[in-house]
């Protein structure tokens, strides 16, 4: 230009490059990872088995014991038996139920103290107390079962095959069959060498209660024959269970009662040929608070 002025152009570079970089890469490999977990999910779910199933909820659980209002509680629950209506579906007992001890012998308490001579509604407040009571005991309880076995080398492994929750009855404790793994030799009422390791742990942590003890036993629905054998078999499991307990500490006293259930309470009714609804059912029952004094029926 003739007046000598200098033009300077500055030209800026487009940004657009930096958009069609890696980072759907890294999208993708997160979509991949994502839809490759849950595949497995998929397969894990359709390849374990319902006692896997429940091993893998209770190791998950946030206690070790699971509070219900139903006989079983959850998806595998089974029937609330009231007293009038224990031996329903022509339960067999070996064992004649024995009569709650006399007001006048010494029994122990899972309370601190029992309800005074106030008012209904002292009485009630009592009462509640109680109940929680027993309900710490026996999540305590449930608790050292667990500890027990998973201390003992021997039996660790089947930790899986020990059910514990607390019903309205009491704390259930089950030991289930699975699969090339049952309690008891076939047809037989001869406990397998780990049962009776599993029996001996649980018998030392329910000695340490006052509670009595109703025990039954249950075959699965192959077991069953028009014979009744397998309301035999399952009155002689029951028995024997109840001999190792009392030959491991638990006194006479204890045994409220024991009963052959055969294939009438199936632990998975949908499945009545799965093993696990061969197993032992041992409940350390609920006791009612002590009546406060001058308290008639």
């Amino acid at each position: 230009m003739a007046d000598g002025t200098v033009i300077i152009k500055r030209i800026k570079k487009g940004g657009h490059g930096g958009h069609h970089g890696g980072a759907w890469k890294v999208a993708y490999a997160d979509f991949v990872t994502a839809m490759m977990a849950f595949f497995l999910l998929m397969w894990l779910i359709n390849t374990t088995t319902p006692e896997q199933k429940r091993g893998i909820a209770d190791y998950f659980a946030p206690q070790s014991i699971a509070q219900t209002v139903s006989g079983s509680g959850g998806v595998l629950g089974g029937k609330v038996m009231g007293e009038e209506s224990a031996h329903a579906g022509g339960a067999q007992s070996v064992m004649q139920k024995q009569s709650p001890p006399s007001p006048a012998s010494p029994v122990k308490s899972l309370a601190s103290g029992t309800a005074g001579g106030g008012s209904g509604v002292d009485q009630n407040s009592s009462a509640s107390n109680a109940s929680k009571a027993q309900d710490g005991e026996f999540a305590h309880a449930a608790e050292a079962i667990r500890q027990s076995i998973q201390n003992n080398p021997d039996i660790a492994n089947l930790s899986h095959q020990v059910m514990l929750e607390q019903t309205p009855q009491g704390l259930r404790i089950q030991l289930v069959d699975q699969d090339g793994r049952p309690m008891f030799q076939q047809g037989s009422n001869e406990p397998m060498p780990y049962t009776k390791k599993l029996l001996a742990a649980v018998g030392q942590v329910i000695d340490t209660l006052p509670n009595r003890v109703s025990i039954s036993g249950h075959t699965g629905g192959n077991d069953a024959s028009a014979d009744g054998a397998a309301w035999e078999l399952s009155s002689a499991r029951a028995n024997a269970a109840r001999a190792l307990l009392q030959a491991g500490g638990l006194g006479s006293d204890r045994i409220y009662e024991v009963a052959g259930k055969a294939a009438s309470e199936p632990l998975l009714p949908e499945d009545p040929s799965a093993s696990a609804n061969r197993r032992l059912s041992i409940v350390l029952l609920r006791e009612a608070p002590p009546a406060p004094p001058g308290h008639t029926l």
